[in-house]
């Protein structure tokens, strides 16, 4: 009954995808038409009725129908990330009584996440440079009054490990964009509540009653109201993105969005078959919904509630590894944020007029990856963290910064592309912890009705 469920769900979602697809690209063309014909007017009805925006001044009088579907959805997702964190990081640590086990996982899933940052930046900087060596980055960049767009403050990665430990508790809860935060505090009070014992009883009591309350949350909201949001979200992503400035910059989306897929159907299936011997394919089947979810919501954040269920009900991971290993993962594995940043900043150099070498790649990788491990779990973060390797690697001259507004400007697919690499990326370290844990319900892995038998 629950496999029908979920099967029916990945149904829906998919139906939602592809049918925001068609209905966004072709009100896309609408747009187009009617603009070059002179009857604007007739979209900008359109546009009011259905997508714009209208916590915006230009949306006063619109009633934006998609705009409000998708973020409610999205806002209503968002409202369980920090509680969702707080309450199942804290279970898990209170679960693990044996401080040897503890370190165990976090050291094996740390070590998992590094492993597949490497290869994913090792890949894409050599796609990069090949695409770059091929002269298909030679672009012309558009004016220089874009280049005011491009203004952010320089950060420093390294500001990510003092910002783990808030000064504040109430401050660290009141921002999603903060979660690392939340990860340190969830594990402190886990570990604590797990050294008292008896006398933290009733708290942990009220933390599992919480959970219970969150997943049944999420799980109404997910089933019952994601199909419609996804269909919402996609259309009108693709009904107002603009045409404008695609062609300078094709061949950067085209190569991004292209080694993000291989990565995403490649990397992590032959990881989890040569770690684990386990079938790659039965993995790819059952965690695909969690990647199209992703690639929806642009938000690693927002798929946790789905790739937490989906790895305990259909991968048959531990409850108590699960709980550790995905929370972890949204907040530090961002895989595909540096294969990202690998293509972005090569493409904004190249445009600018500076030659990377391979050396300047590898300084790059390293860069990314201390940055990408601190990027929040939110659209568009890890656009906004280009800035941060182009500043490290020295690249700031006003030919880099124009180059990056247009990578501001038309990274919306590439940043929906890349999110299905993070998610299914924790994911797959989950299940390789909870097979070399022992702890993998193979039953559960394999498709047949969930037992108790665990991995021997």
């Amino acid at each position: 009954m629950n496999r029908n469920k979920s099967d029916s769900v990945v149904k829906k979602m998919m139906i939602a995808l592809f049918g925001g697809l068609i209905v966004g690209v072709a009100f896309l063309l609408l747009r187009e038409k009617l603009v070059s014909t002179g009857n604007e007017t007739v979209w900008n009805v359109i546009n009011n009725l259905l997508f714009q925006d209208i916590t915006v001044p230009e949306g006063v009088r619109s009633i934006g129908i998609f705009y409000i579907v998708g973020q409610i959805f999205m806002r209503g997702l968002q409202l369980a990330i920090v509680p969702l964190v707080l309450v199942s990081l804290s279970l898990a640590m209170c679960s693990i009584s044996n401080a040897s086990k503890l370190g165990r996982i976090a050291g094996r899933t740390l070590l998992g996440f590094f492993l597949f940052y490497c290869v994913g930046a090792f890949a894409a900087g050599a796609v990069a440079y090949g695409v770059k060596s091929a002269g298909f980055y030679n672009v012309v960049l558009p004016g220089g009054e874009v280049a005011e767009a491009a203004t952010i403050e320089a950060f420093n990665p390294l500001a990510t490990i003092v910002n783990a430990v808030p000064s504040n508790i109430t401050g660290a809860f009141g921002s999603n964009n903060e979660i690392l935060a939340v990860v340190v505090v969830a594990i402190l009070l886990g570990l604590c509540i797990n050294q008292l014992g008896e006398k933290a009883e009733a708290l942990k009591k009220i933390l599992m009653s919480c959970d219970e309350v969150i997943q049944l949350y999420l799980k109404i909201l997910i089933n019952k109201v994601g199909p419609i949001a996804i269909f919402c979200l996609i259309s009108r992503t693709f009904a107002i993105y603009g045409v404008e400035y695609l062609a300078p910059a094709a061949a950067y989306m085209v190569s991004a969005i292209a080694t993000l897929f291989i990565l995403v159907v490649t990397v992590y299936p032959i990881g989890v078959f040569l770690t684990t011997g386990l079938d790659p394919f039965t993995f790819m089947k059952k965690i695909a919904k969690v990647g199209v979810f992703g690639f929806s919501t642009n938000s690693s954040a927002a798929c946790l509630p789905l790739n937490t269920r989906t790895c305990k009900e259909e991968l048959g991971c531990s409850d108590e590894i699960t709980s550790f290993v995905l929370p972890t993962g949204m907040t530090i594995n961002m895989n595909g944020t540096t294969v990202m940043h690998m293509f972005a900043v090569t493409f904004i150099a190249t445009s600018a007029g500076i030659d990377v070498t391979p050396a300047n790649l590898i300084v790059m990788a390293f860069l990314s990856i201390c940055a990408a491990a601190g990027t929040p779990a939110i659209p568009i973060a890890g656009t906004t963290m280009i800035f941060t390797v182009l500043s490290g690697m020295g690249w700031t001259t006003d030919a880099c910064l124009i180059g990056y507004a247009l990578v501001v400007a038309i990274n919306r697919p590439v940043e929906m592309a890349l999110l299905p690499l993070n998610v299914i990326g924790s994911a797959a370290v989950n299940v390789i912890v909870s097979a070399k844990e022992k702890e993998l319900d193979l039953s559960v892995y394999n498709g047949q009705i969930a037992g108790k038998a665990k991995q021997a």
